[in-house]
């Protein structure tokens, strides 16, 4: 995110609210898989448009689609990110946050502000907290700190006998047995990821090859659209694979500005991605989107987006890499913030939800009006997108612009529920199908 410095001051004057441009466009154009891309915007002021950080008020929670019902599976949680869930039913959950930037200048002074008034302002927990429902009833009664004393943790995966964490900076590895409540050993370090200074897309996702060969590991961008310069993205906007008996490493995708989300479609037995497109193009650009996965595939950042539309803010282009630049699957619309992915496979909610993909969307602050701020459900037929998005959760922004909550992180639960991670409302959500 970046401002000149003299509109920055006007528009954290004008308390961090819409400054410039209003979508003309509903979320739903810029949503499926023949998205409506509009010129971009042009305006020295980009739209900050921020739902401040409130929190749910006593008793009250998210709204359930019909024939759902929604309970808070875990609460008093600090900033919980993202879902790992155990084959023997624990769940685990992520509580992070970004580490302290030391670099950035002004850029990075109003990339904080921003991001407390959203409520990610905090220190990390760095932790990863195990929750247990012991008698089934799909309230989560026991807790224990899984490991502590980690770096801004987020994905999580188990292989056999190791359980795996990409931190911020590398992937390390722990020693795991079934029904283990906390890790006490020290972890290794299997490869080290892309940091440094800045590291604006701190997260790093992660998920197992269905044969436990390989880890996949999301590598966000250290920037909007490169204005830091493109020396500073070697190794990011990628998806990295390591290949765990030999150790190595590997672009296995490139030109995914911020990919987060990590599923299996259990069909095509495809890898799939949600991905947090660029900014500061206007309220109607750029769309989010998820996507099938191909091995040395480009999806465009920072050149272009949604194929070969080309970016003019990046200098020098890339012709040659833009025209081989692959369109994606599914637009997610703009700005939405499409961060949680998990394949529908093991739910046990009503049969509408029985094949496609859940997603967690944790809210635009770059458009007006705002978008995102729910969880979505895509269906799908023989292993592609096939129809309009349903929500699942909705009500995270209150009547007056307030954020009650966010969604981020979802993953389905060893009793078939859905499990959303909300980071700001500090509550594990979960998602039945409603009691007759």
């Amino acid at each position: 995110m970046f401002l000149p410095r003299p509109v920055a001051f006007i528009c954290f004057a004008l308390t961090l609210t819409a400054c410039s441009d209003m979508a003309r466009l509903p979320v739903s154009a810029g949503t499926g898989p023949n998205p409506v891309l509009p010129p971009p915007a042009k305006s020295l002021i980009p739209t900050v448009n921020i739902a401040p950080a409130r929190g749910w008020p006593e008793g009250a929670g998210p709204v359930a689609a019909t024939g759902t019902e929604v309970v808070a599976f875990a609460g008093a949680l600090d900033h919980p990110r993202w879902l790992y869930v155990l084959p023997n039913g624990d769940v685990l959950v992520a509580e992070t946050n970004r580490p302290p930037k030391k670099a950035g200048g002004f850029r990075a002074w109003i990339g904080r502000l921003l991001m407390k008034k959203a409520g990610a302002g905090g220190e990390s927990a760095n932790r990863i907290t195990l929750l247990r429902d012991t008698d089934g009833d799909g309230v989560a009664d026991r807790r224990s700190v899984f490991l502590d004393g980690l770096n801004s943790p987020f994905g999580m995966a188990l292989v056999g006998k190791d359980f795996y964490v990409a931190n911020t900076d590398a992937v390390l590895r722990f020693p795991y047995e079934t029904g283990q409540t906390r890790i006490t050993a020290a972890g290794e370090t299997i490869v080290e990821l892309p940091a440094g200074p800045i590291n604006q897309h701190w997260t790093k996702s992660l998920i197992a090859s269905p044969d436990g060969n390989r880890l996949y590991v999301g590598v966000g961008s250290d920037s909007n659209a490169g204005e830091y310069g493109l020396e500073r993205e070697r190794g990011r906007a990628a998806i990295w694979e390591i290949d765990l008996r030999s150790g190595d490493h590997r672009l296995f995708a490139s030109g995914l500005r911020n990919p987060v989300g990590l599923a299996w479609q259990p069909d095509s037995g495809e890898l799939w991605v949600a991905v947090n497109e660029r900014d500061a193009l206007g309220s109607d650009l750029v769309p989010d989107y998820m996507t099938s996965v191909r091995d040395g595939g480009f999806y465009g950042w920072p050149y272009s987006y949604f194929g070969q539309h080309l970016d003019q803010r990046v200098e020098p282009q890339h012709p040659d890499l833009v025209a081989s630049a692959i369109v994606p699957d599914y637009a997610l619309g703009p700005h939405t913030a499409s961060l949680g992915l998990a394949a529908a496979e093991g739910n046990s909610l009503p049969g509408r939800f029985s094949k496609g993909m859940f997603i967690g969307q944790h809210g635009s602050w770059n458009r007006e009006p705002r978008s995102g701020y729910k969880v979505i459900f895509v269906p799908f037929e023989d292993g592609l997108p096939a129809g309009q998005p349903v929500d699942v959760l909705s009500g995270f922004v209150s009547a007056d612009g307030e954020a009650f909550g966010r969604p981020v992180g979802v993953a389905i639960d060893r009793q078939g529920g859905l499990l959303v991670a909300d980071d700001v409302g500090n509550v594990i959500w979960r998602v039945h199908r409603a009691r007759p």
